[in-house]
């Protein structure tokens, strides 16, 4: 898939799809998409490169577009890798290239490439400045922390497209994109940009004075139609609003007993009306896909046993993941499981307390090696309190 902007503003990313692991850590069975845009002007310039899997292919790309033309511009709008890994590479072919980034950047290039010499090609920017290629007037707004300090996004104010950076991205290579972007895109969303909320908010206001009608993001799809769904969406995530009324059940399980809990609570859940029941086996599922339900849904019960005196690690490192990426505002309910001296519940609590916002159930249900007939009464009366 060859995504098509205009005639004069022209994709020239790549697809990966031999990368198990996004950042070394978030799996990427679609792949993902290195995105890359060339703007053909009076000057041309080129907007970010890709990750070094992927340069030779890019190049390729670049020069099949500038169809014997030569670059005058650079646009870095994010030094982290999977998209300045090919910059050196790129200034050694086209030496005449000015490159434009923000001061922050401009740090940064010793620390990527100690062995390039870049002198005096380095242009930093600062909010509000431009760049005229003919035409097209670029105009570089500041977006620092969404999700590294020196990023920034672009505005093409002739055609009115956004360059956005590493927001509005998704996981998937374009080749693979069936039309479905918020699965892969809110995935991608609270792992990665999560924790910084209040940046988010910060840029859209930003955004919100600019006309847009194309957003072109450094991962997944260009957005041209109906970019208040998109931005809607960036909005409700970035306050930490809950997107859907519903509840994830998120459980740890060494020998069955605590899995037989949660799945009862679920199915409690539904009979009582529950909208959306999510349920995520934390020692075999997707651990960043339970924290992006973690984000989507209103609620949530964690469901553990106790293990070497805490609680299990699959829990622990689920929780972990939500103080990093700043979990709040949500009501959450607790499943505690012992044979001796059941405590996963009181550690599972600490760690929710220390979150903003969260409205912890009182009653902590608590299962002794196998849930009784009696802890059914128990789950019911969770499965009320969470959705009073």
């Amino acid at each position: 898939m060859v995504e098509f902007i205009s005639d004069n503003i022209k994709y020239i990313g790549v697809d990966d799809l031999d990368i198990d692991l996004f950042e070394g850590q978030y799996k990427v069975p679609e792949g993902v998409s290195y995105n890359s845009y060339l703007i053909l002007d009076e000057k041309v310039a080129v907007m970010d490169t890709v990750d070094a899997r992927k340069t030779n292919e890019w190049l390729a790309n670049l020069e099949k577009e500038l169809a014997g033309r030569t670059p005058d511009y650079l646009v870095v709008q994010h030094m982290e890798p999977d998209h300045a890994g090919s910059i050196a590479v790129f200034a050694e072919k086209y030496p005449n290239a000015q490159i434009y980034c923000s001061t922050q950047a401009v740090k940064m290039f010793a620390q990527f490439f100690e062995e390039a010499d870049f002198g005096s090609k380095l242009n930093p920017v600062k909010e509000g400045d431009t760049l005229a290629l003919g035409q097209h007037t670029l105009t570089f707004v500041m977006a620092p922390m969404v999700h590294w300090p020196e990023v920034m996004v672009t505005y093409e104010q002739s055609e009115k497209v956004l360059f956005a950076a590493d927001g509005f991205g998704k996981f998937g290579a374009l080749c693979k994109y069936d039309g479905d972007w918020a699965c892969e895109a809110r995935r991608y969303y609270f792992n990665i940009v999560g924790k910084y909320g209040v940046q988010v908010q910060n840029l859209l206001k930003k955004a919100a004075g600019l006309d847009i009608k194309t957003i072109c993001p450094l991962h997944g799809p260009i957005l041209t139609e109906n970019l208040g769904y998109y931005i809607g969406l960036y909005d409700t995530w970035s306050k930490y609003e809950p997107e859907n009324e519903g509840v994830l059940v998120a459980y740890a399980s060494f020998h069955g007993g605590t899995a037989e809990a949660a799945k009862k609570l679920a199915e409690i859940l539904k009979e009582k009306g529950a909208k959306k029941v999510a349920v995520a086996d934390l020692c075999r599922d997707d651990m960043h896909e339970a924290v992006e339900d973690a984000f989507r849904y209103n609620a949530m019960v964690v469901a553990a046993p106790t293990y070497d005196g805490n609680m299990a690690p699959a829990m622990h490192d689920f929780l972990h993941h939500l103080q990093l990426k700043t979990y709040q505002k949500r009501r959450v309910g607790i499943i505690e499981n012992g044979s001796w001296t059941p405590l996963s519940g009181k550690i599972m609590r600490g760690m929710l307390e220390e979150m903003k916002n969260i409205e912890i159930i009182d009653t902590i249900v608590t299962i002794k090696s196998r849930m009784k007939k009696a802890d059914v009464a128990n789950l019911e009366q969770l499965a009320d309190a969470i959705l009073k």
